[in-house]
């Protein structure tokens, strides 16, 4: 788990909208842990507040904004992707109009801004979020999924444009720092050609140039050079970034997006945070106790073998603890001379968290877990009197009557058991 971040001292840029042509100075400032990113409006009376935040996002055209008491802050989403390619958590943003400068239409400038100032590693953790099962919207033809992936973040982007010189692009990234300094943050802001004369008809892009906005026809781009091939794809990634930052936590996932902008982005930002809520609600109700354990369980004494539930994940995997104690009713005659737990017994231990895991879900109230079989099934070390066992379970495939659980038990540290265990779910009373 990595620290929180923020910037060593003040640092700032200054340049036009791209979307309001208005002039604005942007001064980012360190902040204390945990107080994430805030924007201050300081060209309006008593410098506003607008935080960072999946609730405060507002639908606007063809960018990111937040607004938070009816004070907007515009085109946020190259600064935010900036934060997230840097891992930075906690910023103050003072800005003196409604729209964060374009600059060259890239996150590039930004970055450097930021790393001018430095990184700085501050004393508490940063919060992050483990995609544990399929997350998705849609939107028109655009759509974007979440997928469990453990090894941090991945994001596959597909786009399709009519316009022969964008074509389809694809791009599979690893968010890395490194690789979105050189990779991504350098990609620009793009506009096919007859979409001009639609935003001017709107009353956007007053700010719009050749110099920050690659305009594209069907031959190429006018008066300006990719800096990579497929530019447009990244800068769609870059975008994607930034509006994920709004999730408030580092993602653990992939995320599989298909010809998705601001406003499929914004509905899938919200969906996660939600889905975010929902995880830390079902974990903060899990810290089992031998009494809440014995309202899922029908098992009872000498024969209830979880003494305690530590951690559950959603439906996907849970941690328990056995202690084993002399005072055991079965070391009277295993083994008495040299007490050593049954193995049968360790793998009834894990098969009980596994239906701790199965059974909690609303849907299997009233069920039973019955063992189906029991395969793989390793028993490592002994397990005697003043051990304390670390059993986990992991669902491997749950369906409406049947449920696979992968478990393992370890003592300091070290694995002593493990089995891999498929449960028929039966109604109370009919097992």
């Amino acid at each position: 788990m990595r620290n929180q971040r923020t910037i060593n001292k003040e640092t700032s840029f200054t340049g036009i909208g791209v979307f309001s042509a208005k002039k604005a100075t942007v001064t980012f400032k360190p902040a204390e842990p945990d107080s994430g990113v805030v924007f201050a409006r300081t060209d309006l009376p008593g410098s506003p507040r607008v935080r960072a935040a999946a609730p405060n996002i507002a639908s606007r055209l063809h960018r990111t904004t937040i607004s938070q008491n009816n004070v907007e802050v515009q085109m946020v989403e190259h600064l935010l992707a900036s934060f997230a390619g840097l891992g930075i958590d906690n910023l103050e943003v003072e800005i003196d109009g409604p729209e964060v400068p374009a600059v060259d239409g890239s996150a590039a400038p930004i970055l450097a801004c930021l790393k001018k100032a430095g990184i700085k590693e501050q004393e508490a953790p940063k919060k992050s979020f483990q995609i544990t099962s399929p997350i998705s919207v849609a939107e028109g033809n655009a759509g974007l999924m979440a997928l469990p992936e453990k090894d941090g973040l991945t994001i596959s982007y597909t786009l399709d444009y009519a316009n022969p010189a964008i074509k389809t692009q694809s791009l599979v990234y690893k968010m890395e720092e490194k690789s979105f300094a050189e990779e991504i943050a350098p990609a620009r802001t793009f506009l096919p050609e007859y979409q001009i004369e639609q935003f001017r008809r709107q009353g956007l892009g007053k700010g719009a140039n050749y110099k920050n906005t690659l305009v594209v026809t069907e031959e190429g781009i006018l008066e300006n050079e990719l800096r990579f091939p497929d530019e447009f794809v990244r800068h769609k990634v870059l975008d994607l970034i930034g509006d994920l930052f709004l999730v408030g936590a580092e993602l653990s996932g992939h995320i599989v997006a298909v010809k998705s902008g601001h406003g499929a982005n914004a509905k899938f930002v919200k969906k996660i945070v939600e889905t975010m809520a929902q995880a830390e609600a079902f974990a903060k109700e899990f810290h089992l106790e031998i009494s809440d354990i014995q309202r899922i369980l029908p098992h009872r004494y000498p024969f209830l073998l979880i003494d305690k539930v530590v951690e559950i994940e959603a439906q996907r995997r849970a941690v328990g603890i056995k202690n084993v104690t002399f005072n055991e009713p079965f070391f009277q005659g295993h083994f008495p001379g040299r007490p050593i737990m049954p193995g049968v017994l360790q793998i009834e231990a894990m098969a009980q968290l596994a239906g701790v895991l199965l059974l909690r879900k609303l849907e299997n109230t009233n069920k039973l877990a019955l063992i189906l079989s029991i395969d793989k099934v390793k028993l490592r070390k002994p397990v005697v009197p003043g051990d304390q066992l670390i059993i986990e379970a992991e669902a491997v495939k749950v369906k409406t009557r049947t449920g696979q659980v992968n478990t393992t038990a370890t003592v300091d540290g070290k694995r002593v058991a493990e089995a891999e265990i498929r449960f028929m779910l039966v109604d109370v009373g009919t097992g």
